[in-house]
């Protein structure tokens, strides 16, 4: 997790991104957060790659809120390529997903804090406070799911943050079922470096195979999470 001591801090011009498909909220968090801290600027994205191109686009934001449920993103990666592309923010999760698995993946794919959506103004206040002090931050009640020795699900995650954003993307695609030339197409690069990027993430992973790497992306995903809430042992 980075540090952001920087973050909040008197006389700081601080920077916020609200990352979120619903407009409504993201006016409601636009007020919160301005309640909240004397925030320069405050911009909003309804996409992962509107909040990508943002971020790529001058000074970088210090803080992100970011809804886990966006139209152009599956799973967890939307997180992964944002952590990827704003190394030094602050990102806090803000979803109505927030059983404890999905707050234990988040937190392990790079998040620096889950503030469940429907929580009150103050939630968000003590959350921020939390990551200005380095500290992550999880809503009240929150227990760590994961028993000793049991890392499948997280170690894949932890190997998915390791991926660039170029190679997310690609991963992404390869999931959908394309082959290199295709993903070449669709990314306007050659074959030749979706092959080098192939080979990269596969050695991240841990895998030797197209079909491996699919798999271990699955792990990770919110199909593979959210049904085991609740499940016997």
């Amino acid at each position: 997790m980075t540090e952001h001591a920087h973050f909040l801090s008197e006389g700081s011009q601080n920077r916020a991104l609200v990352v979120d498909d619903h407009p409504l909220f993201c006016d409601a968090l636009t007020l919160t957060l301005q309640s909240i801290a004397d925030f320069e600027e405050i911009r909003t994205a309804g996409t992962l790659e509107k909040a990508l191109d943002i971020t790529a686009q001058g000074t970088p934001p210090d803080l992100v809120i970011l809804d886990l449920n966006l139209p152009d993103v599956n799973g967890l990666d939307g997180l992964v390529r944002l952590r990827n592309a704003a190394p030094r923010a602050a990102i806090l999760i803000a979803s109505s997903m927030a059983d404890n698995r999905m707050i234990s993946r988040a937190l392990k794919a790079g998040a620096d804090g889950f503030v469940p959506k429907h929580s009150q103004r103050s939630v968000f206040r003590r959350a921020l406070e939390a990551v200005a002090r380095g500290e992550p931050f999880v809503p009240d009640g929150y227990i760590d799911p994961q028993a000793p020795g049991e890392d499948g699900p997280d170690d894949a995650l932890a190997r998915l943050a390791t991926l660039t954003n170029q190679q997310a993307r690609i991963l992404s695609l390869i999931c959908e079922g394309k082959l290199n030339k295709q993903i070449a197409y669709d990314l306007s690069i050659a074959e030749t470096t979706v092959k080098a990027h192939v080979t990269a993430i596969m050695r991240k992973l841990g895998v030797h195979s197209r079909t491996q790497a699919v798999l271990i992306a699955q792990e990770a995903s919110f199909g593979r999470v959210l049904p085991t809430e609740g499940a016997a042992p």
